[in-house]
């Protein structure tokens, strides 16, 4: 149970560091992508750099999938402490991280944080929209 706390502390972490990401970064042409990180030191091709890329975004959506199948086994209580310390960590990232950037910086990561909850807001009314609808069919 702790490694699976552990791994979704660092899953939760991971779109606070992708935001922090300097602009000569992965997502603006740098040496490093986001999926290849690990493997920086190996030469490899743009192809090869985005497969990576790929297989790596695959590897953190069934890492999600796993777990919030368990999670959903927590009782409720438990769910919602666990949900509780993950945000506290997130935003103590997010903190942390914004304290280390330039007043610019900061201007554009407090709107890639607006974007990020504005999606996540469609996100959960998409969701609560289609189990509405899933509850009407039957």
């Amino acid at each position: 149970m702790r490694k699976t706390l552990i791994a979704l502390m660092f899953a939760a972490a991971l779109p606070t560091v992708a935001l922090a990401m300097p602009e000569d970064g992965p997502r603006h042409g740098g040496p490093h992508h986001r999926g290849d990180a690990p493997f920086h030191q190996l030469d490899l091709s743009r192809d090869q750099r985005q497969q990576i890329g790929k297989l790596m975004g695959e590897q953190m959506k069934q890492r999600r999938e796993i777990t919030e199948r368990y999670l959903s086994k927590l009782p409720a209580a438990d769910q919602k402490a666990m949900k509780d310390e993950l945000q506290a960590s997130r935003d103590k990232t997010d903190s942390a991280v914004r304290a280390l950037l330039k007043p610019e910086q900061q201007k554009q990561f407090d709107e890639l944080q607006k974007e990020r909850a504005a999606r996540k807001a469609e996100w959960q009314e998409f969701q609560a929209w289609k189990a509405e609808k899933g509850t009407k069919a039957q």
